[in-house]
């Protein structure tokens, strides 16, 4: 497996950028999560409408008939994940301060890492976990865990297979900043619209709905490209006052 080093990613402690590479195309912006989930769930509507429509214009073969049973399963698997997304973005509500209590984002983040290690082993990726310094957090605790599995979960599932998923995690005046980076695999089925894909659009809500800056880009060139996503939220004001 080639390192981290190998890639050209800068490992140093200066920071958890990739090396410099062209810029990339970045993910669309200016479209609102929620628009771009009923933006996604047209596609597969128009499908299944269009092949229902095909199956009652006349007489088929009952094979036709199983296959269009199939292919109408299967669009409406997808509407459901688009349909629970839309769902989830839609019913969000603020955080209730009241639950907020002292977390240490450096600690979640290794029980995060801990247990997706083993999906991570059987998929060939490695998991490079870099954090050298406590990062305090006034947050919800619960929300706070569900939401870094879930943002790491998709990261994994969107890696390249033999590939290194890179998180680092450091203050930054008074800031903890979180960049998960990894080489992308193939276009996962029915991208961009698939489960990790999705799965990583509500990330970025549960991150802002914490009242972080989330930041989405890619990098590098068409043999080898980069992708990452920079997480920052306020550091607990007792250590924030620590950084200049």
């Amino acid at each position: 497996m080639r390192s981290a080093r190998d890639r050209g990613w800068d490992v140093s402690g200066a920071g958890p950028q990739p090396a410099p590479r062209p810029a990339g195309e970045a993910p669309p912006k200016g479209r609102s999560p929620l628009a771009h989930l009923l933006h996604a769930l047209n596609q597969p509507l128009t499908g299944l409408q269009c092949s229902l429509e095909l199956a009652v214009a006349g007489p088929r073969p009952n094979e036709q008939y199983v296959r269009t049973l199939r292919e109408g399963l299967e669009l409406t698997g997808r509407m459901r994940i688009l349909v629970e997304a839309i769902r989830e973005v839609a019913d969000a509500q603020p955080l209730d301060r009241e639950q907020f209590e002292a977390v240490q984002l450096d600690d979640l983040l290794r029980s995060a890492v801990a247990d997706l290690f083993p999906v991570a082993e059987a998929k060939g990726v490695r998991l490079l976990l870099v954090s050298g310094a406590p990062l305090p957090l006034r947050a919800d605790r619960r929300f706070l865990t569900t939401l870094l599995f879930r943002f790491l979960d998709s990261a994994l599932s969107l890696a390249l297979e033999g590939s290194d998923l890179r998180i680092d995690a450091a203050p930054e005046r008074e800031q903890a900043s979180l960049v998960v980076a990894w080489i992308p695999g193939l276009p996962p089925e029915h991208s961009p619209f698939s489960r990790p894909e999705v799965g990583l659009l509500l990330a970025r809500v549960g991150w802002e709905r914490a009242g972080a800056e989330w930041i989405h880009t890619r990098t590098g060139t068409l043999e080898e490209t980069i992708e990452a996503c920079t997480v920052r939220l306020p550091l607990a004001p007792a250590l924030a006052a620590r950084w200049p």
